[in-house]
């Protein structure tokens, strides 16, 4: 197989650079396909030299709506044409992804678009944009339609995975991971409010990649502090195995 693609993007202040070394770490273990790292940001500091760093891409929207807080939206800047000049395969990886098993099978599955459906509702269309796939200069029109369209965008769905989703199950091109593949931390490795007084958080059979979506992060969910009041969680000492540069 040709060398593929492995994207992140990183801005403002959310995850430090040690974020993007310890997925470039944990793709080098996991993917036994050619492939060429690069991280869009606007501030390389701190990032290990084998990650191609190149700039933070910027949506194109009315003045008048430039300074709106983009809560995610950016993301949909990898669908421009010649994207970061790369062309292929591409894989978009949250920062906050814990990779556990081999990712071989995210480039030779079959599909023009792939991406985790949101297990937290099961009955909608919409996928979780933490690990998705698609091919370089495809689907240009989706971020064209937001960039003209973005406030009424907004007012129809609540965040960019739901846009993507609805505007490529559009195309009759939306499919999804093997549920498997990608469980969330939250609703698929911690066990239910009762058991986990019990019972550790675990990685389901099957899985590959770790969705981190809201809270915990993983240096939370390490030592087993879940992020809400509610939520009780025990520590998972075996992210730290993956979670490394």
């Amino acid at each position: 197989m040709n060398s593929v693609n492995i994207i992140c993007m990183k801005w403002g202040d959310k995850f430090p650079s040690e974020y993007v070394n310890r997925l470039y770490a944990m793709v080098s273990r996991n993917l036994s396909i050619p492939f060429r790292f690069v991280c869009f940001t606007e501030d390389g500091s701190g990032i290990r030299n084998e990650v191609e760093i190149q700039p933070l891409p910027e949506l194109d929207l009315p003045v008048n709506l430039a300074d709106t807080p983009e809560r995610g939206w950016r993301k949909l800047t990898v669908f421009k044409e010649g994207f970061g000049g790369l062309n292929g395969k591409t894989l978009f990886l949250d920062l906050d992804v814990v990779i556990v098993d081999n990712i071989d099978a995210f480039f030779t599955v079959k599909g023009d678009f792939l991406i985790a459906h949101d297990k937290k509702n099961p009955t909608k269309i919409e996928g979780n944009s933490s690990v998705f796939r698609f091919e370089i200069g495809q689907y240009s029109q989706i971020l064209s339609h937001f960039e003209q369209n973005s406030e009424q965008v907004k007012s129809e769905v609540r965040h960019e995975q739901a846009y993507l989703s609805r505007e490529i199950h559009k195309l009759g091109k939306l499919k999804y991971w093997q549920d498997e593949w990608v469980p969330s931390f939250k609703y698929r490795c911690c066990p239910s409010w009762i058991k986990s007084w019990f019972k550790a958080p675990f990685i389901p059979q099957g899985a590959k990649v770790i969705i981190f979506h809201g809270l915990p992060n993983p240096p939370e969910a390490i030592k087993g502090i879940s992020g809400k009041w509610y939520r009780h969680i025990q520590p998972a000492p075996w992210i730290v195995k993956y979670w490394k540069e």
